[in-house]
């Protein structure tokens, strides 16, 4: 289930650069090298930005639950104590104060 939630959560992320880059802001960027500036462009002339705008707004909102998602996951985690946790430690044996060396 984990491997699912993060192979989304990556998906989301780039879909979030890809429309954030297809945007287009004040100046010539990304967007207007794509055509999404054109008035003839398949949404029309402001149908095209109210569209990226809400894809981006949608991408993010999944980008944010499935980092909650992968945040509960990880510290709910079932963590395994090994294989030695039924052996008994015994105590380390203090050398006697006659043993040690000069």
């Amino acid at each position: 289930m984990d491997i699912f939630i993060l192979v989304f959560h990556a998906l989301a992320a780039l879909g979030v650069i890809a429309l954030v880059l297809l945007q287009h802001g004040k100046g010539a960027d990304m967007g207007a090298a794509f055509g999404s500036g054109s008035a003839g462009s398949l949404f029309g002339a402001s149908g095209s930005a109210s569209f990226l705008s809400r894809a981006t707004a949608v991408l993010a909102a999944v980008f944010f639950v499935t980092s909650l998602g992968l945040t509960y996951i990880s510290s709910h985690k079932v963590t395994s104590k090994g294989v030695m946790v039924s052996v008994p430690v015994k105590p380390a044996l203090a050398p006697k104060s006659g043993d040690i060396p000069k």
